[in-house]
């Protein structure tokens, strides 16, 4: 029986390295790394059994960045949101976000906030941007959560503390060659099944995603047991 795919996550990598091949500024990579997240997630909603699509669009340590290309990102996080409502509509996407967004702008806060509710009835697919994300972060938050509740500590009242309530991965692809997951789903990430791809980010295709899901359908997955 093969593998049902119900969450995929992505590490969106090697925008800046494709525009510097090609001769361009860092940013032409993310505009077009942009076009590629439209494609995968219209492609992701088609498929009946994916019901959640998280990315990683900006983690905490992107903070690090030159300050140029942060601006340009959080411009381009804006104008990107603000265009796809339309799509979202039309493919039944949900929006959702993960992570501190209070640290953005109050113009890209309400952004994001509009877009949630604009789309909070779509049902096709959830489309979930980690935005000043990081994992450990996010487990601390979730731990001090629990703790002020006064609930017992345990995996379950801590997974429902989470930003991602949304159920455990099932597959992680990251893109441009990189093997590691920096600070990525640490826990939801606990046994989903990884797969490293050389292909940067702006070159991914949805035919190589289809590629990917297949192999990951055919694997043998054990969760711990034999």
């Amino acid at each position: 029986m093969k593998n049902r795919l119900e969450h995929l996550a992505i590490i969106m990598d090697g925008n800046g390295r494709w525009a510097q091949e090609r001769g361009y500024n860092r940013t032409k990579g993310h505009e077009v790394g942009a076009e590629v997240v439209r494609d995968i997630t219209q492609y992701c909603a088609k498929e009946p059994d994916i019901k959640s699509l998280t990315l990683y669009a900006f983690s905490t340590e992107n903070w690090k960045r030159p300050k140029m290309e942060v601006n340009y990102l959080m411009k381009l996080l804006e104008r990107y949101i603000t265009k796809e409502r339309d799509t979202y509509m039309a493919h039944g996407i949900k929006f959702e976000t993960i992570g501190d967004i209070s640290i953005f702008s109050s113009k890209l806060q309400k952004t994001l906030k509009e877009t949630r509710e604009l789309t909070k009835h779509n049902n096709n697919l959830t489309q979930i941007l980690a935005l000043n994300y990081g994992s450990r972060d996010e487990i601390v938050r979730a731990v001090k959560k629990v703790v002020s509740s006064g609930k017992e500590v345990d995996e379950e009242s801590i997974s429902k503390a989470l930003d991602t309530p949304y159920s455990d991965i099932d597959l992680m692809i990251r893109t441009s060659g990189e093997q590691r997951l920096s600070n990525f789903l640490l826990w939801q990430l606990s046994y989903a099944e990884l797969y490293f791809t050389p292909t940067l980010w702006p070159d991914f295709t949805t035919e190589e995603l289809e590629q990917i899901i297949d192999d990951y359908k055919n694997r043998n997955r054990k969760f711990g047991g034999i």
